[in-house]
C-alpha cells in the first residue's frame, strides 16, 4: 500500500516524532543526548531549520520545528544520518537506528503551537520520570529562561507579553497547566521496577503493608499509580498482589479543568 503524503504546513511549521527502529534505545547515556543536540544545532546553524522545542527521550525524539528549505524530510534526513554515522561508530554496531518514516504534523495557529510546544516539554511529566515541568531532564523547558542558545525563544515568549520577564512567567504558567490532548506520540511502558520504587517513596516496601493499609489510604496510592500513564491493572496487580478486579473498580482521581489559552495575537498571521 503506498504512503500517504504528508500533511504540509501553510506557515512551514511541524511538530516532528522519531523514534528507534523497532523501539530501540537511540540515546544510551548524556553524551549521545548532547551529540544529537550538536546535531541540531549544526542543521540550525547551516539555515536548513530553525528550533523552537525538543525533548530526548530514550527511544524517541520530539521536535517543534520550522522548516527553510521548504523540505522538512530532508531536514530530518540530513540529521538523522549525521548522527547514526556518529552512533554506529561510538557503540560499535550498523545498520539503521531510526524507524525509515518519522512522523509529523503541520501547526498552523498559535493555539496549537503553545500547545504541542507545552506538549513536548510535559513528556518526561507524563512519563513519570520528573514529578514538574521545570525540572530538567532534556527538554528545551530551560532555554527559555535563558539568553540565547539552541532554541529560538522570542517566537512564544513574545505571544504572551512584549515584557520578557513578564512573558517567561505566563510561559512557566501555561507550560504546567495540565492538557490531555493527543499529540503524536509513543506508548509509554513503566517499568516493575519503576511501580515498586514509586511504592517504596510512599514507605511502602513490601506487599503486605499495602495490604494492611487503611482503605482509602490504600486506594488512594493505587488510584495515583493506576492514572499513571504506562501502568497497566495488569501490572499493578502483579506488583502489588492485589487482584486485577479490585483495582479495575476503582475509580480515577479528578484532574481538574485547564484554563483557557489566551494570546493577544491573532490566529491568522504570526
Amino acid at each position: 500500500m503506498a504512503r500517504r503524503p504528508r500533511r504540509k504546513s501553510s506557515e512551514g511549521l511541524y511538530h516532528v516524532m522519531m523514534r528507534g527502529v523497532n523501539h530501540l534505545v537511540i540515546f544510551e547515556d548524556d553524551e549521545d543526548r548532547l551529540r544529537f543536540l550538536s546535531t541540531l544545532a549544526r542543521g540550525k546553524r547551516a539555515g536548513h531549520f530553525q528550533l523552537y522545542g525538543y525533548c530526548l527521550m530514550d527511544n524517541h525524539v520530539h521536535l517543534l520545528m520550522e522548516e527553510r528549505d521548504k523540505d522538512i524530510s530532508n531536514c530530518i534526513m540530513r540529521m538523522c544520518a549525521s548522527y547514526v554515522y556518529w552512533y554506529n561508530a561510538k557503540h560499535e554496531r550498523c545498520g539503521h537506528l531510526f524507524q525509515d518514516r518519522f512522523k509529523s504534523e503541520p501547526v498552523e495557529s498559535v493555539t496549537s503551537f503553545l500547545k504541542v510546544l507545552r506538549y513536548i516539554h510535559q513528556n518526561p511529566l507524563n512519563a513519570g520520570l520528573v514529578q514538574r515541568v521545570d525540572v530538567p531532564q532534556w527538554t528545551s523547558y530551560q532555554d527559555y529562561f535563558r539568553t540565547a542558545g539552541l532554541i529560538n525563544t522570542e517566537k512564544a515568549l513574545t505571544l504572551f507579553s512584549p515584557n520578557m520577564s513578564t512573558a517567561r512567567k505566563l510561559f512557566a504558567v501555561h507550560m504546567a497547566e495540565s492538557d490531555k490532548e493527543e499529540y503524536l506520540d509513543l506508548p509509554v511502558r513503566i517499568k516493575d521496577s519503576d511501580v515498586m520504587d514509586f511504592l517504596k517513596d510512599k514507605g511502602i516496601e513490601h506487599n503486605s503493608q499495602l495490604q494492611h493499609m487503611n482503605k482509602q489510604e490504600r486506594e488512594s496510592i493505587l488510584i495515583e499509580l493506576k492514572n499513571r500513564k504506562g501502568v497497566s491493572i495488569r501490572q499493578l496487580s502483579r506488583v502489588t498482589g492485589i487482584s486485577k478486579s479490585v483495582i479495575g473498580r476503582l475509580g480515577r482521581l479528578g484532574t481538574g479543568t485547564s484554563s483557557q489559552l489566551r494570546t493577544v495575537k491573532t490566529l491568522s498571521k504570526w
